[in-house]
């Protein structure tokens, strides 16, 4: 038996949500597992890319044994039913940028789990797959929506369980993911967060998120412009990311562009805008990143709603 799935990409934090929301797009990893009939070869993993040399590059030092949170993904929900991963052989058809913060090691976790609960007749419900996926990534913002699709806030609780809400993104805002060819990892984004906050900057976000909600719900522009300010992670990183002070500076100017975040840890960024506002902030970003010898790829998503998906 074989069993594909195609996850899209997702961004986390959009802003005030850190560790909090995120949003799926419609460019897709797909996760292929299939029993094999070789007795004592395990596990076997292959990464397939269309990637350019670099990311085919840093696809060749991602683990494929043990090691791999591919495999550690199929191990726990087959000790999850008290069983251990038999003969499999999986493949990963790369789409989604590497170390881009687009959610490409969730994507692979999310469609290990779920190809393999299919395999295993389907013992984990919605609730447990979330809560595996969780327990691997660390936080739900990214793996929720690419099992849930939509824009969602998420939470993880003490018994490990995790809760989350839908948004109703307008669709009069359109989302802008400009994604750089310099590669950001999460661990290096993460090392420059501090480990204490000041109580200013903490209830700066809280009250950032609370308009982020309003502002979605009630499609109030002002207030999502306010909204999308953060303390908590992206005056951190800014230095990581060559040309991000002078682009959010120039866009928070601009007229129809909402706000400028960081996706995920980074170094793809994605800029809020409406009416014909994209065009002109995706020139921008281009113009100043061309400054920094940095090429840029834009794409406009719209959000996919559908989330992870069992294609054969």
């Amino acid at each position: 038996m074989k069993v594909s799935v195609k996850v899209p990409a997702t961004s986390a934090n959009l802003g005030p949500g850190f560790d909090t929301m995120g949003v799926a797009f419609p460019l897709y990893n797909t996760v292929t597992i299939e029993e094999t009939v070789m007795p004592g070869s395990g596990v076997l993993i292959e990464l397939v890319s269309d990637f350019d040399y670099k990311d085919k590059a840093h696809l060749e030092h991602v683990p494929v044994d043990e090691n791999s949170i591919i495999y550690k993904a199929v191990e726990l929900l087959y000790n999850s039913i008290g069983q251990t991963p038999g003969e499999l052989k999986i493949t990963v058809n790369s789409k989604i940028p590497m170390t881009r913060g687009l959610g490409s090691s969730s994507s692979v976790i999310v469609g290990a789990l779920i190809a393999a609960n299919e395999l295993l007749g389907r013992p984990a419900d919605e609730a447990a797959l979330l809560s595996i996926a969780t327990e691997i990534e660390g936080h739900p913002d990214n793996v929720a929506p690419a099992i849930l699709g939509g824009m969602l806030f998420a939470s993880l609780q003490d018994d490990g369980s995790v809760i989350y809400k839908k948004l109703p993104w307008p669709e009069e805002w359109k989302i802008t993911a400009c994604v750089p060819d310099f590669e950001l990892s999460t661990d290096i984004a993460r090392s420059v967060l501090p480990k204490e906050v000041p109580m200013k900057d903490a209830i700066f976000n809280a009250q950032r998120m609370a308009m982020f909600i309003d502002a979605v719900h009630t499609k109030d522009s002002a207030m999502m412009k306010l909204a999308l300010n953060d303390r908590l992670h992206q005056p951190y990183r800014m230095n990581l990311m060559p040309g991000l002070a002078d682009i959010m500076n120039a866009l928070k100017y601009e007229e129809n562009v909402l706000g400028c975040v960081i996706s995920g840890a980074g170094s793809t960024i994605l800029i809020i805008t409406e009416k014909n506002g994209a065009e002109k902030a995706k020139a921008i970003v281009k113009n100043i990143w061309h400054e920094q010898n940095v090429k840029v790829d834009t794409y406009d998503f719209p959000i996919d709603y559908e989330g992870a998906q069992i294609i054969s």
